[in-house]
């Protein structure tokens, strides 16, 4: 079917998905592009694609396809894909021995890259706060590069959720700037989580208070601190590798 007009109730619904309260009223989320269309579908999440009239693209779920100033009017891009992907929320819970939480991270960019990081080096599962950039907004799948789409994620209250960790043995790691053991140096734990803070303002006191143990990484003193996504993707490489 070929939709033509903005004023098309499917088309309205559709471009709400922009939004994060209607993608959590709605269960779906949108895609843009044809790489994050692919790693939808292979993950089993794709639910409908609509392709820009004429583009050629094969898929074994419903499609239907929109006219260039109604795919203009849905996308979130300044300059619009030519296929837009509609995507299920899967329900998760936390699984696996190596679990990285994230604690109110604001910048959709930071959660993006950390995603795709989480990916590369073999985490299981990534908790995020409540309170946190909303995983599945446009800024946050494209950063990831569709990552999204390969690992395990939660989103719950993280004081109940390390409550639950610790009943299950795992080790508590919060990360610090100062303080606690160099990450090349940390003790190798079958069963770990990893806290990582917001931007600004770190880890939250009271998740601190709940930790097993600190790492930082070491670093030159002229420089007082790492981005959060650079600083994270070094904590995960250095325990992967050891």
């Amino acid at each position: 079917m070929l939709y033509s007009s903005i004023d098309n109730k499917k088309i309205k619904e559709l471009k709400k998905l922009n939004q994060k309260k209607y993608r959590d009223l709605t269960g779906t989320f949108l895609v843009e592009g044809k790489h994050l269309v692919k790693e939808a579908y292979k993950a089993g999440c794709l639910k409908e694609i609509l392709l820009e009239e004429d583009t050629k693209f094969t898929c074994d779920v419903e499609t239907n396809y929109v006219t260039k100033s109604v795919m203009k009017y849905i996308t979130s891009l300044d300059t619009p894909s030519n296929m837009v992907g509609v995507c299920i929320k899967k329900e998760s819970k936390i699984n696996g021995n190596k679990i990285l939480i994230l604690d109110e991270l604001q910048d959709p960019g930071n959660l993006g890259t950390i995603i795709r990081s989480a990916v590369a080096f073999n985490i299981d599962t990534i908790v995020i706060s409540k309170d946190s950039a909303d995983v599945y907004s446009s800024k946050v799948l494209r950063a990831s590069q569709g990552m999204i789409f390969n690992v395990n994620i939660v989103i719950a209250d993280l004081k109940d959720t390390i409550n639950d960790l610790k009943k299950e043995n795992y080790k508590i790691l919060g990360t610090k700037v100062n303080g606690g053991k160099e990450i090349k140096t940390l003790e190798k734990a079958l069963k770990f989580a990893i806290i990582v803070g917001n931007e600004g303002n770190g880890v939250k006191e009271e998740l601190l208070n709940m930790c097993d143990n600190f790492i930082y990484i070491k670093m030159n003193d002229t420089c007082e601190s790492l981005n959060v996504a650079v600083a994270t993707s070094i904590i995960l490489y250095e325990l992967e590798v050891r």
